[in-house]
């Protein structure tokens, strides 16, 4: 999928539900905690993850400055999230085979 110019087009995909994050009550073999749901548009699925890794960046930034574990944490959740976005958004592309 390509626009007029040659550049990715993202028109049309929605996620598909299988992006997840955050290890179940049972560790990490067990169910995910979170998931993403399908039906979401690839714009605002992109936009989402954007804005959680601008929250993840400025909390980095701040744990560094204050050496301040919390914020690492937090960082680490919301950089998490934006990862199980995009990777939900990826099995909705259309296979170049």
């Amino acid at each position: 999928m390509e626009d007029e110019a040659g550049r990715g087009c993202v028109c049309g995909l929605k996620t598909v539900g299988v992006g997840s994050f955050g290890d179940g009550e049972g560790g990490a073999g067990a169910g995910r905690l979170f998931r993403v749901e399908p039906g979401h548009s690839a714009a605002f699925v992109l936009e989402q993850a954007t804005l959680l890794m601008g929250c993840a960046q400025q909390l980095t930034l701040d744990a560094s400055i204050e050496q301040e574990g919390a914020s690492s944490w937090a960082a680490h959740f919301l950089i998490g999230m934006a990862k199980a976005l995009v990777e939900d958004l990826a099995h909705s592309l259309p296979s170049s085979t």
